[in-house]
């Protein structure tokens, strides 16, 4: 689990404490290309001060739509690496999340929650919360009955 922690707190820490040097490198320098590229450093700081109208401004759509996939990638990965994740199925809540967190993304310019505008860190960060469900239930049911 502390590898998986690792690759939470940036993509490819997890890897390089596994070892796999050249991979993790290669994940830390995505998620700078990614982060600088799509301003993601001022989004967040935006978002935290409350200007999330600002914060949309400043985020490079194009570019933020590639860090779920990644970050969940790397998060699975190192996971995986450290001998979690042996059952089958085991990738798919990173899976799930990822895509639900884009998802996220796309609609956080417009989409409201109680009249609220979250914006593009706050509303991606709660859709993992589906994404994570449905990718439980989906293992859960394949492994039942398909397995």
């Amino acid at each position: 689990m502390e590898k998986l922690f690792w690759s939470i707190g940036l993509p490819g820490f997890g890897q390089i404490l596994n070892r796999k040097y050249i991979k993790g490198i290669g994940l830390i320098l995505l998620e700078f290309l990614i982060n600088i590229q799509a301003n993601f450093n001022q989004v967040i700081l935006l978002s935290f001060h409350g200007k999330v109208d600002e914060a949309i401004q400043q985020t490079n759509y194009g570019w933020l739509m590639f860090y779920p996939c990644l970050y969940f990638f790397a998060m699975w990965d190192a996971y995986r690496d450290a001998g979690g994740g042996q059952q089958p199925y085991s990738f798919l809540p990173f899976v799930f999340s990822a895509y639900s967190v884009t998802v996220g993304l796309i609609y956080s310019m417009t989409f409201t929650l109680f009249g609220v505008l979250l914006g593009p860190v706050w509303l991606p960060m709660l859709f993992v919360i589906p994404g994570c469900i449905s990718g439980f239930l989906m293992k859960f049911f394949l492994l039942r009955y398909f397995h």
